[in-house]
């Protein structure tokens, strides 16, 4: 069992930056595949980010390439999602995520992912 707590949210303005943390408690972090999701108000949530267990395959959705970078401490069991030149459109609550991935394909952020954290807001203001 894995719990995600994520931090580092709130309110800036449009240009600015912001860091997310998510820290890892009851299994090494490690193991896992990690990725960022997020879910505007009145839409579904969206894949942002993955980056895989040892950190040789990152992806990201075109809407966050360029201005997002995902990160990973292993040893401190934490991911990080540091956001730059942020926009109005990207306020909504960013989620991270983790899974067990055993066979790295092309595909393999693509998934169910099996621990979530609880959100943290992100509002960007124009």
């Amino acid at each position: 069992q894995v719990q995600l707590v994520e931090s580092g949210g709130g309110l800036v303005q449009a240009g600015g930056s912001l860091r997310l943390s998510c820290a890892a408690s009851g299994r090494t972090l490690s193991d896992y595949a990690m990725a960022w999701f997020r879910q505007a108000p009145g839409k579904e949530r969206e894949f942002v980010t993955a980056i895989s267990r040892g950190a040789g395959s990152i992806i990201y959705a075109d809407s966050a390439k360029g201005r997002f970078t995902i990160s990973r401490h292993n040893a401190k069991n934490t991911v990080y999602l540091q956001m730059n030149s942020l926009k109005p459109e990207d306020t909504a609550v960013y989620y991270c995520a983790a899974d067990y991935v055993q066979t790295y394909g092309s595909n393999w952020y693509d998934r169910v992912y099996k621990y979530w954290g609880q959100g943290t807001q992100v509002t960007v203001s124009s």
